[in-house]
């Protein structure tokens, strides 16, 4: 018994050496230490518990670069450090190139509250036609009673493009709804469609449970699949018209109903030059949430945030303050890309082992990595090398004949 005891305690050493080993072999020193992400005091709330999501995924984590994996701020190592926003979470992007200038928590979980209308706009606008007249359902009008409506009627006869200015300017849950339905056939299979779009871009942390992005179990996002959505819909002729448009027109439906006139919520249109455009939400799971995008000569900038308090700084003006610091860095300030559809696999390969940062290590290739130098690089190479060496050399160790 003592000789098997022995020989138990030997094996659990040579495994625990493995498991050293292997964890210092592995490690990414961009994940080692977590930087707090600078917070507006004055907005100090308890914020809503966090959508029901899947435990974190180390992979996905790092989908746009490993320095991407992180609860806390990852910035550029010159520059003038961001602002305070009450945001949860941000990101602040090269809409063109791709290019990420700095975060906060790009991949924690959060609800999209209306932004989610986006993901619809992705889906459907280069799929339905604009000209196309449809005629509103009693079941498209079954939304909750305290949905954000543009005033659509049952029995009532709109252009497609109608619905798309209702569902960007105005917010309208009503108008999310007949869209998913025009393009899925049922509002069930549009939002079906959503999420396989979501999939498609690489929006691995994004689930659709409802179009319009009111409250739902199991519905979540994340900053960065925000920022791809809305790079996606930023590449629609007829997205960018939509979204920019100030103030558009309801029919009248007559006899009963007559025509009305509606706004753009998007202040950043009004108050910021260059703004081309955005989307604003709010729920009282999701709190408030904004996409916003302008353009600086020929520079374009796209924010997201999630988890925002209006006060003292609304939504859209938390995203002022991000998009200056943006345009404030230099040309080609990066920490991470917004990968291209199709670019990052939704599964890792060879597959990561159960420990957090060999799966960051699995990352393929194609996923962008600028916190990895040629040095960094060949350091962890040489200790890999060492590090199988002296387990070869205990393993022999422990194996060696023993006198009785």
């Amino acid at each position: 018994m003592a000789v098997q005891q022995g020989k138990l305690g030997r094996r659990w050493a040579a495994v625990v050496l493995a498991a050293a080993l292997a964890t210092s072999t592995f490690a990414t020193p961009a994940s080692a230490a977590t930087v707090p992400c600078p917070h507006d005091a004055a907005a100090n709330v308890d914020h809503p518990p966090l959508p029901a999501h899947p435990a974190a995924d180390h992979y996905q984590r790092a989908i746009g670069g490993r320095r991407l994996d992180t609860p806390g701020l990852v910035v550029p190592g010159k520059g003038a450090r961001p602002p305070a926003v009450s945001a949860t979470s941000w990101l602040v992007a090269d809409l063109d190139t791709g290019e990420i200038l700095g975060s906060c928590g790009p991949h924690e979980y959060a609800a999209p509250a209306s932004v989610q209308k986006l993901l619809l706009a992705a889906t459907f606008v280069g799929r339905l036609d604009p000209n196309q007249l449809i005629t509103v359902t009693p079941g498209d009008l079954d939304i909750p009673p305290d949905s954000s409506m543009v005033g659509l009627v049952p029995g009532g006869r709109y252009r497609v493009e109608t619905l798309w200015l209702g569902l960007l300017l105005q917010s309208g849950n009503d108008a999310a709804n007949v869209l998913a339905r025009l393009g899925g056939g049922t509002v069930a299979r549009g939002v079906a469609a959503m999420n396989a779009e979501a999939a498609r871009l690489g929006a691995y942390q994004t689930h659709a449970v409802t179009p319009s992005g009111y409250d739902g179990p199991g519905q979540f996002t994340s900053a960065y699949d925000l920022a791809l959505i809305a790079r996606a819909c930023f590449a629609d002729d007829a997205f960018r018209r939509y979204t920019a448009t100030r103030t558009a027109y309801m029919p009248a439906q007559p006899p009963k109903y007559k025509g009305f006139a509606f706004q753009n919520q998007n202040q950043l249109l009004y108050e910021y030059p260059g703004a081309i455009g955005g989307k604003t939400g709010f729920t009282d799971l999701a709190r408030h949430t904004y996409v916003g995008a302008a353009q600086r000569g020929n520079r374009r900038l796209v924010v997201t945030l999630l988890g925002a308090e209006s006060w003292p700084q609304a939504g859209w003006e938390q995203g002022v303050a991000l998009l200056n610091w943006g345009f404030g860095l230099p040309t080609g300030t990066s920490v991470g890309n917004l990968v291209e559809p199709g670019q990052a696999p939704p599964t890792p390969r060879p597959s990561p082992s159960p420990s957090a940062a060999a799966a960051v290590a699995a990352v393929p290739a194609v996923v962008n990595d600028p916190g990895w130098t040629p040095a960094t690089t060949i350091a962890v190479g040489v200790l890999g090398i060492v590090g199988i060496g002296l387990l070869a050399g205990v393993t022999r160790w422990i194996r060696r004949p023993r006198r009785r």
